[in-house]
Formats: structure tokens, C-alpha cells, sequence
């Protein structure tokens, strides 16, 4: 149904390095980059395969950023340990914790997840159901 989700970012390369970093555990690449330094605008995508992005970031000026609370953004993962992985490196890239990665009943007996907000205030999730 969706071909692809875009966040605005206020630092293309934090950002950037950010998603890096916690994608590639869930098997994600950076599918495409449209990096001009010093204009705004910027883009990456990623995705499975280059030139297929599913997710991209964006950057925007402060007022064009608008994560609220009514909005999740939830990554598939192949496995629990993928998830540990991902909510280990987005705590070490300065992400906020907003849940530490376990078994989560409410949401089912397999429901193995981590949540965090990114560096703008997304609320973001890795999830690995069996």
C-alpha cells in the first residue's frame, strides 16, 4: 500500500549517520543519497536494494519538523537480537530510550520490540515477531 515514508530531519548528516547506524542491524541499506552541502533539501532513502527507498529522510527548516506523539514509525527486524542491536546503537548515537528491548505481552506472546526517539523527537520501533 505505501511506497515509501519521509520524515524531515533538522541535520542531514547526523541524521544521516544515525539512521546508518541502527538500519544496518535490521538489514536495511542506504538506498540513495541526495547530498548537496549547504543547500536544504537533502535526502537519503532506505531500503532493501539501491534506488528503492521505503524510508527517507529529509531536511527541513525547524518549523517544517513536525513529529507528535499520535505518530510511530515501526521497523521490521529478522531477529531479537537485530533489535537489541538497533536500540544499542541508537542510545549510542543519542537517540532517547523510550523502551528498552523485551518481550512486549500487551501486543501479543512474540511481540519482540525496542522503542526510542530519534535525535528530532520521531518516535521510532524495531520489532521482530516469530
Amino acid at each position: 500500500m505505501i511506497h515509501h515514508l519521509s520524515i524531515g530531519v533538522a541535520d542531514i548528516t547526523a541524521s544521516g549517520a544515525f539512521y546508518d547506524a541502527i538500519l544496518e542491524p535490521l538489514g536495511y541499506i542506504r538506498a540513495f543519497e541526495d547530498i548537496r552541502p549547504g543547500e536544504r533539501h537533502q535526502a537519503i532513502g532506505y531500503g532493501t536494494e539501491p534506488d528503492k527507498d521505503k524510508f527517507t529522510i529529509k531536511e527541513r527548516e525547524a518549523e517544517q519538523l513536525s513529529p507528535g506523539p499520535g505518530f510511530h514509525l515501526c521497523f521490521a527486524a529478522p531477529s531479537r537480537e537485530a533489535v537489541d542491536e538497533w536500540h544499542k546503537r541508537g542510545i549510542a548515537f543519542g537517540a532517547k530510550d523510550e523502551g528498552a528491548p523485551k518481550l512486549w505481552a500487551e501486543f501479543g506472546p512474540d511481540y519482540y520490540a525496542a522503542y526510542l526517539a530519534d535525535l528530532d523527537g520521531w518516535q521510532i520501533e524495531a520489532v521482530f515477531k516469530n
